[in-house]
């Protein structure tokens, strides 16, 4: 398929490259210089990258605001110092308790809702403009910096005497690795990550992705199923539709207000702004919402379009 100049494309990470490999081996084969990804996923992890192409770009830091779905499993009976497969033993193995019903429910229970967080020691996070994994690597202390973050669900399934499955939907800024560690620790013998799959981000699935091998070696060969356009792709908040007029104001920095605005407007809240014709021109603020009367008023935080400059007389 020929792609368009800008858009998302939904693409199944494999075990092995990192997400920035991945977006280097898409820059090559689209010719495109102006693309990145919205969520890191560890090597070792396979799954689902949401790409941005061209002025879609714009909007990375908008779309990581929604839940992603992940399955996977945890193996039970030590820790490890990556919090995953890749680490050394945190201590001796330890035996594994009994995974009862009434054990795996409590789990389940303990870690949905919202909770505070510690990063893995050897993560990506940044302390004073340097990362943890390379405080970690250094052998320099790691600072306990908790983040509060949100499991909106967990069903856990007692794979094996050892094996504990998850399929978790979560905040961003979720640590899977940090929730293996703290299920072990909780269960009193230790655990670390077995193994990685992101399914969803938003309203978008792995199963319509294309596989990064035949994004980097044939990419006349990607589905047309696995491009997203700015027409369709939705935001994780509400909408307004603007007219020419408001539109012409809106481009050139000017707040608006959108008459029978229908959606959840909080004051101060990203709104997703689009054309008559559906397109996504950017992203505003809601100033202020009268709710019985309709109306919403918008100022612009980013403008998709480039914007002519006026001609000089």
């Amino acid at each position: 398929m020929s792609f368009p100049r800008s858009g998302f494309l939904l693409v199944d990470k494999p075990v092995g490259p990192t997400s920035h490999d991945v977006v280097q081996a898409a820059r090559r084969a689209l010719k495109e210089r102006r693309i990145g990804h919205t969520g890191t996923l560890d090597p070792a992890a396979t799954g689902l990258l949401l790409l941005c192409i061209g002025k879609a770009t714009r909007l990375q830091q908008y779309l990581l605001a929604w839940e992603k779905t992940y399955h996977g499993e945890i193996r039970l009976g030590w820790g490890t110092t990556t919090y995953d497969g890749e680490g050394e033993p945190l201590a001796e193995a330890r035996p594994v308790p009994e995974l009862s019903e009434s054990v795996i429910a409590g789990l389940a229970a303990r870690f949905s809702g919202e909770f505070e967080q510690l990063p893995p020691p050897y993560s990506a996070k940044k302390t004073g403009g340097r990362k943890f994994y390379e405080l970690a690597r250094a052998g320099e202390e790691v600072p306990l910096q908790p983040k509060r973050v949100t499991v909106q669900s967990m069903a856990l399934t007692v794979v094996g005497p050892d094996r504990v499955g998850f399929a978790v939907t979560c905040s961003s800024g979720t640590y899977l690795r940090s929730l293996a560690h703290d299920i072990g620790e909780t269960l009193g013998c230790g655990g670390h990550l077995a193994s990685l799959r992101r399914v969803r981000i938003g309203p978008w699935l792995v199963e319509d992705a294309v596989s990064a091998e035949t994004l980097a070696n044939r990419p006349q060969e990607v589905q047309a199923g696995a491009f997203v356009s700015l027409a369709s792709a939705i935001l994780p908040f509400p909408e307004v539709t603007l007219n020419p007029t408001a539109m012409d104001h809106f481009m050139h920095g000017q707040e608006v207000a959108v008459r029978e605005a229908d959606g959840n407007y909080v004051p101060g809240s990203p709104v997703a702004v689009r054309d008559r014709s559906g397109d996504l021109v950017g992203v505003g603020v809601a100033l202020a919402f009268l709710a019985r009367a309709r109306t919403v008023n918008v100022a612009p935080r980013m403008v998709l379009a480039d914007v002519e400059a006026p001609a000089k007389t």
